[in-house]
């Protein structure tokens, strides 16, 4: 079993969405989670997001990094906050940074956030399809494809 942790400052979006698309992607034997160094609540724009995409969005909730247990292969943070703030989060594989600007915080009203939100969807679910390939995890070789 691999297991996945994505970590971002809230827990509300972008590690929300990295979870939802990294488990529609991965092979079965994959578990992934996610956790915010301040969880709040997932935001209903990133469900939105993911809805809109066709991921399954049930049993998604906001976690702190205290109810996430055991060890984890590789752990992606998502923001510099995230990324700063837990320097004692190892992985037993590969600790990683993908870095992506908060959606939540975009300029230019209500359109241009919910814009953000689909285009970090569509970046991260772009990066994991390749990570996850590269790493022998994805789904299967029609996901290369699609």
């Amino acid at each position: 079993m691999t297991r996945i942790l994505f970590v971002c400052s809230f827990n509300s979006a972008r590690s929300q969405m990295a979870e939802a698309l990294a488990r529609a992607l991965a092979r079965d034997d994959v578990e992934v989670a996610s956790a915010g160094t301040h969880a709040t609540q997932v935001s209903p724009l990133a469900l939105e997001a993911l809805r809109d995409r066709g991921v399954d969005t049930s049993g998604l909730y906001s976690k702190s990094l205290d109810q996430v247990v055991g060890e984890f292969d590789y752990v992606i943070t998502l923001c510099h906050e995230a990324d700063r703030e837990c320097p004692h989060l190892t992985a037993r594989r590969e600790r990683l940074h993908w870095p992506y600007p908060d959606p939540a915080r975009t300029p230019g009203g209500a359109e241009a956030i919910r814009r953000a939100f689909v285009q970090t969807r569509d970046a991260l679910e772009a990066r994991l399809r390749q990570w996850l390939d590269e790493n022998g995890l994805l789904r299967d070789a029609r996901e290369r494809t699609a």
